[in-house]
């Protein structure tokens, strides 16, 4: 990976990471203040939490890929260090697409008279299960480097014993 790449993907996990603590802030104020506008239409305060929590995901996955590229930049990421970050990741994937979920079937009593909006909200929680899928299958990828890059270690060692 080159050191505009990094630099490039660092600034990306940086604003993120900000903006999310810095909207989950007001969230959490807006929730504990007693200040929340909610008429009663929509449950807002169920809707937060699951933003909170969302942000939260977001925020996890965002520092395992940090680790994932430090790894990278120090040649250390084919090792079994690295699952626990890939692991991480998928893990927050699914729980956003659990929490995506969970907010359909919080809309899904207002969109009555239009269920196509409900369909279209399930497919997206669909598609980012989806993507924690590609992650899934990326880290099989990572096992077969790593036990490669292991046999490989072997060999050579074996072969500097008979050189």
């Amino acid at each position: 990976m080159g050191k505009l790449t990094v630099g490039a993907l660092r600034a990306v996990l940086v604003v993120v990471l900000a903006g999310t603590v810095f909207v989950q802030a007001g969230m959490v104020w807006t929730l504990v203040s007693g200040s929340d506008p909610e008429d009663g239409s929509l449950p807002l305060t169920s809707f937060r939490v699951i933003t909170i929590l969302g942000m939260v995901s977001v925020q996890v996955a965002g520092i395992c890929v940090w680790r994932l590229v430090t790894m990278v930049r120090r040649g250390t990421v084919f090792s079994h260090a690295a699952f626990r970050y890939v692991d991480a990741v998928i893990g927050a994937i699914v729980a956003i697409a659990l929490l995506w979920f969970a907010v359909t079937v919080l809309n899904a009593p207002g969109q009555r008279d239009d269920p196509g909006v409900t369909v279209i909200m399930g497919g997206i929680g669909v598609a980012i299960l989806g993507v924690a899928l590609i992650v899934f299958v990326l880290r099989m990828l990572l096992a077969q480097a790593v036990t490669r890059d292991v046999e490989a270690a072997q060999m050579q060692a074996e072969l500097d014993e008979v050189i």
